[in-house]
């Protein structure tokens, strides 16, 4: 707090205002620490940028030796678990990691949008489960296995698929945390009618962990840099009023129906 006295004198003055100087410095870094630990937390979970564009269209191989590991059935050649008519008006590709804390926040915003737009017949959605998050829990690789058990489930009822999705992402653990057992993911898998023991053995015997690996490799070899990365008739949609509010990703995808 400034003295009256200090009006008259220049070096109170210029000392004030270097103390003001160094309050606004701080105040500045502090706004930036916060937004930094602000989009660590709730932000896109980031890979390593190369010179890729992935923008404008996402169409990723799979190369996948058989004789390492079981390929999942009925996929696109992308890796991708399709819902829905193949014929439908607009095709949404969504590529997401299960740890993913955006995903999580993006699918509890457009589940049922998504749902919906399938069910009208508008939408086919195109699944890229992919595993890049096992570093997020405490070493038991659950980025992986529930990658995974993804593909188990959806093999055995894709009508399911889009209820176990969301179910997953209802329970997802905490980054730094234990992850999931497989337990744990047999008993979402249950919850949504998974009853199938061949669906419990599966993901007991992370049936398709070789396939994800693979599959990850090609999703971003195309050049995706972030989790979730959602298209709708080939454009990328970077709006996050789309992304990241209650049904904001459905009127994207009727525009793009008509």
């Amino acid at each position: 707090m400034s003295k009256p006295g200090d009006r008259k004198n220049p070096l109170a003055k210029a000392q004030q205002a270097d103390r003001n100087r160094k309050i606004m410095i701080q105040v500045g870094v502090g706004v930036v620490l916060v937004g930094l630990i602000a989009a660590i937390g709730i932000g896109l979970a980031m890979r390593k940028s190369d010179s890729n564009d992935a923008s404008s269209s996402f169409a990723p191989v799979v190369t996948h030796d058989a004789s390492a590991g079981a390929v999942p059935p009925n996929l696109t050649e992308g890796g991708a678990i399709r819902i829905g008519k193949p014929d439908a008006k607009v095709k949404v590709q969504v590529v997401a990691d299960l740890q993913c804390p955006a995903c999580q926040m993006f699918e509890k915003n457009n589940a049922t949008a998504l749902e919906d737009e399938v069910k009208s017949g508008t939408a086919v959605v195109e699944y890229n489960i992919i595993s890049f998050l096992d570093r997020a829990s405490s070493g038991n690789q659950f980025s992986t296995r529930a990658a995974s058990a993804a593909y188990v489930v959806a093999s055995a009822d894709p009508s399911k698929f889009q209820a176990w999705l969301s179910a997953m992402y209802g329970q997802q653990p905490q980054e730094g945390g234990n992850g999931m057992t497989d337990d744990q993911l047999i008993q979402i898998a249950a919850s949504v009618g998974y009853t199938d023991p061949a669906v419990a053995q599966g993901i007991k015997d992370q049936k398709y962990v070789a396939y994800v690996k693979d599959e990850t490799k090609a999703v971003f070899d195309t050049g995706l840099k972030s989790t979730p990365s959602v298209y709708v008739a080939g454009k990328q949609v970077s709006d996050p009023q789309a992304l990241m509010t209650p049904n904001g990703l459905q009127p994207v995808i009727e525009a793009a129906a008509k």
